[in-house]
């Protein structure tokens, strides 16, 4: 079984379009096709889909616009498949590469991201994939091409090390590798947009990058937060202890008085800093510790 999930919205124009590739490229396949509307105000209407009264459709929508996230963890929910595919619901996922990510799981793969050739998405969209893509490389040792694409295949056994939450659906490919399962790429077509707007605009682009951070951080040092706070906190501790150290220098050995350089202020602030951030990071490897403990 086959588990094709769409989440979106206000895409009322393309999903007949796409539901119709869909069926003709799974044709002799046994497939459930779940749409998730994330709160459309377009008016979409799942009965022009009852012309397939032999296809297995679901239809969730959400009373209000939830975020991508929360539609493809609904999804999820939902589904029965063995295999499970995102896709996008505005027709630039191309259904004829279906097969193709299809053939890679049933080669033994756990899970297999597309890689947009000939991307036809707007400059900023790709300028902020080329910095997510760089960063992700650069600090994560990402071994994926595109990381943000929407168009993937994979068991569903990969879920069960992996929570949806908020845009953490961005960072599902690295949490798969992470958790050691077989993953590869293949190229996929990147179709001109037909019909309504695309939904990533400036805002998306600030949070994308917060998200990228978070990424970085739950990656790397969920498991030891003491690293990431100990050292910010050090380096802090030590720029203060340095300026607090030279002024007391200057006071015992010059006699230049103290309450006439505000730089005193600053070492002692950085000085109480470190020391806070540090200790932020020791409640952080405490909770980690209990929270191992009460798991066994």
């Amino acid at each position: 079984m086959i588990s094709i999930i769409i989440p979106f919205y206000n895409e009322k124009d393309n999903l007949s379009i796409l539901v119709g590739l869909l069926v003709k490229q799974l044709k002799n396949k046994e497939f459930e096709i779940i749409l998730v509307d994330d709160g459309s105000t377009d008016n979409f209407k799942f009965e022009i889909f009852n012309f397939y009264s032999n296809i297995n459709f679901k239809f969730i929508k959400h009373k209000k616009r939830l975020g991508k996230g929360a539609a493809l963890k609904t999804g999820i929910e939902n589904s029965i498949g063995e295999t499970i595919v995102f896709m996008d619901g505005d027709l630039q996922d191309d259904p004829s590469d279906l097969p193709r990510l299809l053939e890679k799981i049933n080669e033994g793969y756990d899970f297999v991201n597309g890689i947009r050739e000939k991307r036809n998405d707007n400059l900023l969209v790709k300028f902020y994939s080329k910095i997510v893509a760089w960063f992700l490389k650069t600090f994560l040792n990402s071994p994926y091409t595109d990381i943000n694409c929407g168009y993937k295949a994979f068991k569903k056994d990969v879920l069960k090390d992996f929570i949806f939450y908020g845009n953490n659906f961005r960072f599902f490919p690295l949490a798969v590798l992470y958790n050691g399962y077989k993953v590869t790429e293949i190229n996929v077509k990147n179709n001109k947009r037909r019909f309504g707007k695309s939904k990533f605009g400036p805002n998306k682009l600030f949070t994308g990058l917060l998200d990228t951070l978070t990424a970085y951080f739950l990656f790397k040092f969920s498991e030891k937060p003491l690293h990431f706070f100990g050292t910010i906190g050090g380096v802090l501790f030590f720029i203060g202890f340095l300026i607090s150290f030279y002024l007391t220098i200057e006071r015992l050995f010059f006699g230049v008085l103290l309450y006439q350089r505000p730089l005193l202020q600053l070492g002692i602030l950085l000085i109480i800093v470190g020391i806070q951030v540090v200790m932020t990071g020791i409640i952080g490897e405490l909770i980690v510790y209990l929270n191992k403990k009460s798991s066994k």
